[in-house]
C-alpha cells in the first residue's frame, strides 16, 4: 500500500454517507432494534457517572461489546447528539470496510485498476451492512475489523526476513487487533485463531526463532490489550464472557433440537438474501482459483471462506437464532461478498482476451456482472430500504412507545419484570427492575425457560408490573388470571406483519384485577 488515502476511499464515504442518510430519513429517526437501546444506556451512564452499568448504581455486564460501548460514550462525553455521533460510526466502519476490501484485492491483483473499485463498491452496497451501519449496533464495526485482520494477515503472503523491530511491531499489531475484534463480539476470538493457526502452518516468517517473536509480541498485544475487560466481568459477573452470553443461549436452547446441517443451511441462506445471491458463481470461481495456487499463498486466499463457513458453523452450534436479518452472522458477510464480487469480476473477460473467449462466455460472464451489480443497487434501495424503515417503525411504535407511557404512569417505587429492557432504560430509567430476559439480573438466567420458576421469582421480588410481548410472558398465557392489562400499544407496522403488540400488565398476585 503506496499510500494510506486513495482517491478512491472518497467514493466509498461518499456511497456510504448517502446510503446510511437515506436509510435514517426514510425511517424517520431511531433504531431497528431494542438493543441499541442497551448499547445507548451503558454509554450514556458511562459518561454521566463513570460506570459500567445499565442501572445507575448497579454495575452490571450486559453489554457484548464494550468497545462499541466505549466508542458511544465519546459522543456523549462531548455534547454531541447520539443519533448523529452513532450513525457517523457506522458510516465510517462501512466506508473502512469497502477500503479494506479495495486494499485486499490489491493484494491479489495489483495490476488491476478498476477491480478495487468494484469491489469495495461492492461491500458497500450490501443492504445487510449499510443496515448493519446504520442499526446502532457493533455489528458493522465488527464486519469491519474481520476485512482488517485478513488484510493483517495477507501483508504475511509475500512475507520477506525482516529485523526483529519490524516482526514485533507486526506481530503486536496483530494482537492488538485480535484483541479490539473480541471487544467488539466475542465470537471475534475465533478469527484471531483461525489467523492464528494459518501462521503456524504456513510460517511466512521462514526461520522458528523468527515465528517464535512474531508469536510472543502479538500474545503479549492481544493480552495487554484485553485484560482490563476480562477482569472487569470477573469481577461483575464471576467469568470471562457477559451475562447476555448466558441469557442468549438459553433462550435459544430449543433451536439446538434441530439437526445440525438444517440449522447451518437455515443461518448460511440469510447470508443469501439480496444481490449476493448472484455472487455464487463468482464465489466458486475464486476457491478454485485459490486451490490452484501454490500452498503458501493457498491457505492464504482461503482464509475468508474459512471465516464465513465457520462463522456460521460456530452459531449453528450454539446460537442458530436467524432472525433480525441474520444479525449475528452479517460479520460473515464482507468476506462472502469480497470472493464472489472479485470471483464474478475474473469472469468478465480483459480486453487482451476477449477476442479469445467465446463468444457465449463472453456474454454470460458480462450479463453475470452487470446482474450482480444491478442486484446489490436494488436490494440496497428497494428491501433493505424497506426492512429497516419497517425494523425502525416497529422499535419505535412498541419499545419506545411503552417506554414512554412506564414513564410517565407507573411510580419509580414499583419494582416491574421487563423483557426487552433497552427503551425503557434509556427513555424511563428506573431504580431497580427485573429483567426477565436475564441480561442485567443474573438470577434470571438458570431459570429463563421455566415459567413457573420465573413467575416465583417475580412474586418473591415483590413484581408489581409486567412489560412483555405475548411470547414473552413467562408460560405464553396472556390469559392469565395474574395479567390486568393497563396499556397496549396497538402500533400499526407490527399488526401489518402480523405481529404482536408490546403490553404492559398489573399483576395480581391474588387473581383478582377488579381489586
Amino acid at each position: 500500500m503506496q499510500s494510506i488515502i486513495k482517491p478512491r476511499d472518497g467514493l466509498f464515504f461518499v456511497l456510504a454517507l448517502g446510503l446510511v442518510l437515506v436509510y435514517v430519513a426514510a425511517s424517520g429517526g431511531g433504531f431497528p432494534l431494542d438493543d441499541s437501546w442497551i448499547h445507548q444506556t451503558y454509554a450514556r451512564n458511562l459518561a454521566q457517572y463513570g460506570e459500567w452499568s445499565f442501572i445507575p448504581g448497579q454495575p452490571s455486564a450486559a453489554s457484548t461489546s464494550p468497545l462499541y460501548t466505549l466508542l458511544l460514550s465519546i459522543g456523549y462525553l462531548l455534547g454531541l447528539p447520539y443519533a448523529l455521533w452513532t450513525h457517523s460510526l457506522g458510516v465510517l466502519a462501512l466506508t473502512v470496510t469497502g477500503i479494506l476490501g479495495a486494499r485486499m484485492v490489491e493484494q491479489v491483483m495489483p495490476e488491476s485498476r478498476r477491480a478495487p473499485v468494484i469491489v469495495g463498491s461492492a461491500l458497500v452496497l450490501t443492504w445487510q451492512l449499510i443496515w448493519a451501519a446504520a442499526s446502532g449496533m457493533e455489528t458493522m464495526l465488527f464486519a469491519m475489523w474481520t476485512l482488517w485482520l485478513m488484510w493483517l494477515a495477507w501483508r504475511q503472503m509475500n512475507a520477506e526476513s525482516m529485523p526483529d523491530q519490524r516482526l514485533i511491531i507486526r506481530g503486536a499489531v496483530l494482537g492488538i487487533s485480535v484483541a479490539l475484534i473480541t471487544l467488539t463480539r466475542p465470537e471475534g476470538i475465533a478469527l484471531g485463531g483461525l489467523i492464528a493457526g494459518l501462521l503456524l502452518i504456513v510460517r511466512p516468517q521462514g526461520r522458528w526463532r523468527d515465528v517464535f517473536v512474531y508469536g510472543v509480541a502479538a500474545a503479549v498485544g492481544f493480552a495487554v490489550t484485553i485484560a482490563p475487560y476480562l477482569l472487569l466481568n470477573l469481577q461483575l459477573t464471576g467469568g470471562l464472557l457477559p451475562n447476555t452470553a448466558a441469557a442468549k443461549f438459553a433462550q435459544h436452547a430449543i433451536l439446538l433440537q434441530l439437526p445440525l446441517h438444517e440449522r447451518f443451511l437455515s443461518l448460511f441462506g440469510t447470508l443469501l438474501i439480496g444481490g449476493q445471491i448472484v455472487l455464487l458463481p463468482g464465489i466458486v470461481v475464486y476457491i478454485v482459483y485459490s486451490l490452484r495456487q501454490p500452498p503458501q499463498r493457498m491457505w492464504f486466499l482461503l482464509l475468508p471462506a474459512f471465516w464465513v463457513v465457520g462463522l456460521v458453523l460456530l452459531y449453528a452450534i450454539r446460537l442458530p437464532a436467524a432472525y433480525q436479518h441474520g444479525r449475528y452472522i452479517m460479520p460473515a458477510l464482507p468476506a462472502l461478498v469480497w470472493m464472489g464480487m472479485w470471483g464474478t469480476w475474473m469472469l468478465v473477460p480483459t480486453a487482451r482476451d476477449r477476442r479469445r473467449s467465446p463468444m457465449l462466455q463472453r456474454v454470460f460472464s458480462q450479463v453475470l456482472f452487470l446482474a450482480a451489480a444491478a442486484a446489490m443497487i436494488l436490494f440496497a434501495l428497494g428491501l433493505g430500504l424497506q426492512a429497516y424503515a419497517q425494523d425502525v417503525a416497529i422499535i419505535n411504535e412498541e419499545m419506545v412507545a411503552t417506554a414512554h407511557w412506564i414513564d410517565e404512569n407507573i411510580p419509580q417505587s414499583d419494582l416491574m419484570a421487563i423483557h426487552d429492557i433497552g427503551a425503557v432504560g434509556y427513555f424511563a430509567p428506573r431504580e431497580a427492575m427485573l429483567d426477565i430476559a436475564g441480561l442485567v439480573s443474573p438470577e434470571v438466567v438458570p431459570i429463563v425457560a421455566d415459567a413457573d420458576g420465573l413467575w416465583d421469582l417475580m412474586q418473591a421480588s415483590g413484581v408489581a408490573y409486567l412489560m412483555a410481548f405475548p411470547d414473552q410472558i413467562p408460560g405464553d398465557d396472556i390469559n392469565d388470571p395474574r395479567l390486568c392489562q393497563v396499556f397496549i400499544t396497538n402500533g400499526p407496522t407490527a399488526q401489518s406483519v402480523q405481529g404482536p403488540n408490546m403490553a404492559v400488565y398489573r399483576l395480581a398476585w391474588d387473581e383478582n384485577c377488579d381489586a
